[in-house]
C-alpha cells in the first residue's frame, strides 16, 4: 500500500511512529498546509515520506499513491475523502467517518461506483482483546448490562472554559464528547451486539457543545450505557454483565489493553490477546492486507459496521 497522509496533526504522527514497524506500507507523501511546511519537511525527513505537497489536488494526481489517510478534524472527512474516491484513491478516514449519516451514504455509494475501498479508521475494532470478547460473550449467559466509560480531562478544556474555541470544542467543526470521545464507546457495543431499539443521549452542554455525556442504548433485554467526557477524568472501562458472568476490560475504548472474564462458577479467563502495545498496529496492518489484495468482502462487512454507527450517532443527536 502506497499511502499518503492527510494531516499532520496528533493522530497522524501517532500513527507515523508506527509506520516503520509496518513495511507493507509506504508512507509516499504527506499534505501540508503552506504555513506548517518547515515542520510537515521536519516530520518528512523523521519518517523517510517520499514526498510533501501543499496543493491536495497534486498529491491525488500523484501516481506513486494509491490510498489516502485522512487524519483532519472532524468536518473535513466527507469533503476530503469525496475528493479522493473521486481522484480513484482508496481511502482510510480517521473516526467520526462523516458528521452526517448522509454524507457516509454518499461515500459508500462512490467507492462502490468506482471499485475503490473505504475504510474508517476506528482501532477498537481490529484489537485482539475485542475478537476475544465476542467470543466470551457466547460463555457468560443472557447479558442484561453493559456499561463503558471513556473519560479523559482534554488538554484543550482549560482553553475553551478561557473562551478559546479550539476544534475539539467547536461546534462548527464536529467537536464535542460524543463524536470526539464517546464514539469510541458506540463502536465496542454497536460492534458486539448491533443495532439498540432505542438511543437517547443526556448531555452537559457548554456554549452550544457537550463537553460529556450519557449515551443510553436499548436493547430489550440488555441496556447499555456509554460515557464519554473531556471535561472530566476517570478511569475508564467497559464492563459487560451476563447470568453466569462478567467482562471487564480495563483502559479506554480505543485501546483496550487488558481486561479479565469472571464466571459466577469461579473461573477466570483474561484478556490479554493485543499483538502489540501500539494500539493503531493491527488496524493499519489489517486494512493494508485488504487494500493490498483488494478484499471488497472485508471493505463492505467493515462499512456496514461504520454505517450502524453513524445511524446510531444520529439518533444520539436527535
Amino acid at each position: 500500500m502506497k499511502l499518503g497522509i492527510i494531516g499532520a496533526g496528533m493522530i497522524a504522527k501517532e500513527f507515523m511512529n508506527l509506520a516503520s514497524e509496518l513495511p507493507q506500507i509506504e508512507l509516499a507523501a504527506i499534505l501540508s498546509s503552506k504555513r506548517s511546511l518547515a515542520k510537515t519537511t521536519e516530520l518528512q525527513a523523521v519518517h523517510h515520506i517520499g514526498a510533501v505537497f501543499t496543493d491536495y489536488n497534486e498529491l491525488l494526481q500523484a501516481a506513486e499513491i494509491d490510498t489516502v489517510y485522512i487524519a483532519l478534524p472532524n468536518h473535513l472527512h466527507f469533503h476530503y475523502a469525496k475528493e479522493a474516491l473521486l481522484a480513484g484513491k482508496h481511502v482510510i478516514c480517521e473516526k467520526p467517518f462523516t458528521l452526517e449519516l448522509q454524507e457516509a451514504y454518499e461515500l459508500q455509494a462512490l467507492a462502490q461506483k468506482k471499485d475503490l475501498l473505504l475504510f474508517e479508521a476506528i482501532t477498537n475494532q481490529y484489537l485482539g482483546n475485542y475478537q476475544k470478547m465476542k467470543e466470551y460473550l457466547a460463555i457468560i449467559g443472557p447479558v442484561h448490562m453493559i456499561s463503558c466509560n471513556y473519560s479523559q480531562y482534554s488538554s484543550r478544556y482549560d482553553a475553551f472554559k478561557k473562551g478559546e474555541t479550539p476544534p475539539a470544542f467547536d461546534p462548527n467543526a464536529g467537536g464535542g464528547a460524543l463524536m470526539d470521545i464517546n464514539i469510541y464507546n458506540l463502536h465496542v457495543v454497536v460492534g458486539l451486539f448491533g443495532a439498540p431499539q432505542k438511543v437517547n443521549y443526556h448531555a452537559n452542554y457548554q456554549r452550544e457543545i457537550d463537553t460529556s455525556g450519557v449515551v443510553v442504548m436499548d436493547y430489550g433485554q440488555a441496556k447499555a450505557i456509554c460515557i464519554g467526557s473531556k471535561d472530566t477524568g476517570a478511569e475508564s472501562y467497559v464492563r459487560i454483565q451476563g447470568e453466569l458472568g462478567e467482562i471487564l476490560v480495563n483502559g479506554p475504548t480505543n485501546s483496550l489493553v487488558s481486561g479479565i472474564v469472571s464466571m459466577r462458577s469461579g473461573e477466570q479467563y483474561e484478556l490479554n490477546h493485543n499483538c502489540h502495545s501500539h494500539r493503531m498496529y493491527e488496524e493499519f496492518q489489517r486494512i493494508s492486507k485488504a487494500i493490498t489484495e483488494h478484499d471488497t468482502a472485508f471493505a463492505n462487512e467493515k462499512m456496514h459496521h461504520s454505517l450502524e454507527v453513524m445511524r446510531v450517532l444520529e439518533k444520539a443527536r436527535g
